[in-house]
């Protein structure tokens, strides 16, 4: 069945407390979708980040991020008052994250609301504690250590608590009582919204897909949890890390500095954790987009403390045996592989094995280094069981790609759509067409690319720090008439909404 939908992360929708959340704004959008005949609302990780704010380095795989929670909810349960919100300095410019200020700034609310919700009594609070604990537990602990440490990664922690002895285990839940049940609530509130919101865009025929990343962080609870599962030496330092290869974008690779997984040991579990971790994805989601499918057939092992990718080399990943053990204790599931990047023929295959649909990315058809017609980005060449994008939130939006490729590329995509001479505006939603009328089940544009934004609208830049992960919507900027504009294309194509 032919679908589409719109990326839009929930950071980046407008609200008046520095980033977008599960309040109104978020609900509005849902109808926005509706009104616009879309099926589905792709967003990206939902996890609370860490240093540098990207959404795929988070303190937890399993966590929420306590950005999101609806302020607004809580002033109307009474936990927090409407003056004390105002009185916050989320930063000065609506479209833009500030997260220095977001983060000086609400937590000291949240700590407010905690201290006033009496969860001793709440049983509703006591039944969720009870029913996460698998993950819960570890990660509230983690979040109070981070605290009392300073913020210092647990590598950096004294030892003992560092390597999880039991007696400074029991010592730390002892004197961090309270800031753990604090972390704890917070997960409380996040998970209680986001399910409302989900109830919600679900009853109105709206699917979301999540994005999760292959790997977790080094300084994240899994890891220092669960210590075995990952490629570390005794005093659980890592021994090799992930990361990309040199290639033409990247003289030096990527150094992504995750921990690698022990594969052995998850085949001897029978990939436990990793049930455990999709099963409470699809609590959450609809539609699972695994983030750097590639790693699962072979993975960029890059040594401990290298400056580069430069001396790594591949490695076997656990191949199809993990998805048919997913399907096998979870059933079919509906999984997006995230297959870019260096495919190879194996690749391709477990892809085609699992039976998801990989990805298309309309901007990567047009390298003027890959100029044949066999391309596996051009839409001519797309198959049914694929999801295709103009961009991801990786990439540039059309309009500034099309400022930034070589006249010979421009002149590829104005001969591709047949706007030869065409202004770049008009360029640009002929592109939106062509994929939109591909053969791909299921078509995804992000919010940016409707709206005919530039380079100011770039959610990432992979390989930067310090830029990422700020933009955002403004109030009223998705107009009534844009959101007419999407109806028509989306009729025009056959991927209207019935539901």
């Amino acid at each position: 069945m032919r679908r589409s939908g719109i990326l839009l992360p929930v950071s980046s929708l407008p609200s008046r407390c520095g980033i977008g959340n599960f309040g109104e704004c978020a609900y509005e959008f849902v109808d926005q979708l509706k009104e616009a005949g879309q099926s589905f609302w792709q967003i990206l990780p939902l996890g609370p980040t860490s240093y540098g704010d990207s959404p795929y380095q988070s303190f937890s795989t399993f966590a929420g991020n306590p950005y999101f929670i609806d302020l607004d909810e809580l002033v109307k349960e009474k936990l927090l008052t409407k003056k004390e919100c105002e009185a916050v300095d989320f930063g000065k410019k609506p479209g833009e994250i500030d997260y220095e200020k977001l983060y000086l700034g609400r937590f000291k609310l949240l700590r407010k609301a905690y201290e006033r919700a009496n969860v001793a009594d709440d049983m509703e609070f006591q039944a969720y504690v009870a029913q996460q604990s698998y993950w819960l537990l570890d990660y509230a602990l983690f979040m109070a250590l981070k605290d009392f440490f300073q913020g210092k990664s647990w590598n950096e922690w004294p030892e003992d608590i560092s390597l999880r002895w039991s007696n400074a285990l029991d010592y730390y839940r002892e004197k961090l009582y309270f800031d753990i049940e604090f972390y704890e609530y917070l997960q409380f509130l996040f998970a209680m919204q986001w399910n409302r919101l989900k109830s919600y865009a679900n009853e109105k025929g709206i699917r979301i897909i999540g994005d999760i990343p292959i790997y977790v962080a080094y300084d994240s609870a899994d890891t220092w949890a669960n210590p075995e599962l990952f490629q570390l030496d005794e005093e659980h330092v890592p021994l090799a890390v992930a990361g990309c290869p040199p290639d033409g974008f990247a003289a030096d690779g990527q150094l992504w500095g995750n921990p690698l997984y022990c594969w052995d040991y998850h085949k001897e579990t029978g990939y436990a954790w990793w049930l455990s971790r999709i099963a409470y994805c699809f609590r959450l989601y609809d539609v699972v987009r695994i983030d750097h499918f590639r790693g699962f057939d072979e993975y960029f092992s890059i040594p401990y403390g290298d400056k580069t990718a430069v001396y790594g080399h591949w490695e076997k990943g656990p191949g199809i045996e993990l998805f048919q053990t997913i399907r096998y204790h979870l059933g079919d599931k509906a999984i997006i592989a995230e297959d870019l990047g260096y495919v190879t023929d194996s690749v391709r295959k477990l892809v085609r094995d699992s039976g998801f649909p990989g990805m298309k990315v309309f901007e990567f058809a047009f390298d003027a280094r890959d100029t044949g017609s066999a391309n596996d980005y051009l839409p001519h060449n797309y198959e049914k069981n694929s999801v295709v994008y103009t961009g991801t939130h990786d990439n540039e939006t059309l309009m500034g790609w099309m400022g930034d490729i070589t006249k010979a590329e421009h002149d590829m995509v104005s001969e591709y759509v047949n706007q030869e001479g065409a202004s770049d505006g008009k360029l640009a939603r002929a592109m939106i067409c062509t994929v939109m009328g591909s053969v791909s089940d299921t078509c995804i544009i992000p919010i940016q690319d409707y709206l005919g934004y530039g380079h100011e609208a770039r959610m990432n830049t992979p390989s930067t720090l310090g830029i990422n992960w700020k933009w955002r919507l403004l109030p009223g900027e998705l107009s009534k008439e844009l959101i007419r504009e999407i109806l028509r294309i989306t009729r025009c194509y056959g991927r209207f909404n019935y539901d």
